[in-house]
């Protein structure tokens, strides 16, 4: 009887329902079609016959819209028998020689070794799962956009080191929220992810002997990119591993502005103090009473995860030695996979929170009033230490009661307009305007 998988997201919410794009099927997929299109390069270089081609993808469905290249493959089997090995190519390559017809097998893996096949297909899942987060990140920052827009005047307390600090706005925040998520767009579509043809240890040499030219040797990976949707490499990678390190650190960088955004959510809606309310899901088991932020929970984990993954892929780079990996390589899958999914899953709920976000206008100006006018302090400290001298100025910001009266009845302010410089709105410098700078991209 089969057991259940290790990971179905049972102790990861986070990436429940986001990660079948880098699932162990997608990534067999993925090897499948790495095979398939290091024939189709032979054929489209004439070093193979085109009806080897045709026939090799037929095989494996990739003849067909919808086709799954993995179908009837034994993802079980084909894990056990990878542990000998120590990857999943070296039992693969038999059972695709033993899925075609006999005149196609002397091209399956020909002249290519495992780590061709292995690093072309993580490139092939990855631009697949980054086209999908680059997708929730743009959606989350259309919503942001809008709520930046919306509040741009809406004036709130600023806070540095959890203490009120200014005026700003809502919208200014939300803008910030926007900037670094476009910012890290940026960082994501930029990316390239090259294949890999390098043969046993990165010389072409066995590509050289089966086309018979040194030139035509040198054509092929371009070839082999092209027929798997990926990027053409200016050099074998095997142990060149910045396609793994720029994406990680990209994916971080997009997790990271995600966190940014949750965890302000999850501090502005705590109880005390409301200023934004998610609008789905937060349910308490104990607690009828309470609405969780749990988006904003469930992306502040992945944000508090990311990271690490990301430093381990340098690390793995780090000591990628030889002309090929001795045990670096093998951890970078898992744990680019990891990272992969956080980003997936991060950047959907991010979508969803961005598009549910309620922003409590009440809560907002009562909480800008709980110092009493002196979240204006600033400003006063300009127009008054000039006036009452900068012991009596600290003495009355720091005195309690209703800053206001305190002012009206200092003989040196009777000229001033107190309702105008205690207003928080004619303080807030340039946040509209920041809140309303549209994307430039």
């Amino acid at each position: 009887m089969p057991s259940d998988p290790l990971d179905a997201g049972l102790l990861s919410p986070a990436t429940v329902g986001h990660d079948s794009l880098v699932s162990d099927r997608a990534y067999l997929d993925a090897l499948v079609r790495a095979e398939c299109a290091l024939v189709t390069a032979y054929a489209d270089r004439g070093i193979a016959p085109r009806e080897v081609a045709v026939a090799v993808d037929h095989a494996f469905g990739l003849d067909e819209k919808y086709g799954s290249p993995s179908l009837g493959i034994d993802l079980d089997a084909l894990a056990t028998a990878s542990v000998a090995g120590g990857n999943p190519v070296i039992p693969l390559v038999g059972e695709l020689k033993g899925r075609v017809p006999a005149e196609c097998r002397p091209w399956i893996h020909r002249g290519a070794t495992s780590q061709d096949i292995l690093d072309t297909a993580a490139m092939i899942v990855a631009r697949a799962a980054v086209a999908q987060v680059i997708a929730s990140l743009t959606h989350t920052g259309q919503w942001l956009r809008s709520l930046a827009e919306t509040h741009a005047d809406t004036v709130a307390a600023a806070r540095t080191l959890t203490q009120h600090a200014v005026p700003t706005t809502v919208g200014a925040r939300a803008a910030a929220w926007e900037r670094g998520i476009r910012r890290s767009l940026a960082r994501l579509d930029a990316l390239v992810f090259p294949a890999q043809l390098g043969g046993a240890a990165g010389t072409l040499a066995s590509f050289v002997e089966i086309t018979g030219s040194v030139d035509a040797a040198a054509a092929l990976p371009a070839a082999y990119a092209e027929a798997a949707g990926l990027d053409a490499p200016d050099a074998p990678w095997h142990v060149t591993r910045w396609p793994v390190t720029e994406l990680g650190d990209a994916l971080a960088q997009a997790v990271d502005a995600l966190g940014v955004f949750a965890a302000d959510v999850a501090t502005l809606s705590r109880t005390e103090i409301g200023e934004v309310a998610e609008g789905t899901g937060g349910g308490s088991s104990a607690m009828p009473q309470k609405q969780n932020p749990a988006e904003a929970v469930l992306i502040r984990s992945a944000a508090l995860r990311a990271p690490q993954l990301a430093a381990t892929l340098h690390l793995a780079s780090a000591l990628a030695v030889d002309e090929r990996p001795d045990g670096a390589w093998h951890a970078e899958w898992p744990t680019m996979r990891e990272l992969l999914r956080l980003a997936l899953g991060a950047s959907w709920h991010a979508s969803s929170l961005a598009a549910h976000l309620r922003v409590d206008t009440d809560a907002v100006a009562r909480n800008l009033a709980l110092t009493g006018g002196r979240i204006v302090s600033e400003r006063l400290r300009g127009v008054l230490v000039p006036l009452i001298g900068a012991d009596r100025f600290a003495a009355l910001v720091g005195s309690d009661g209703d800053l206001g009266e305190a002012l009206r009845a200092l003989p040196e302010t009777r000229d001033l307009d107190i309702d105008a410089l205690l207003d928080p709105a004619g303080y807030v410098g340039l946040a509209p305007r920041l809140a309303r700078t549209e994307d430039p991209r």
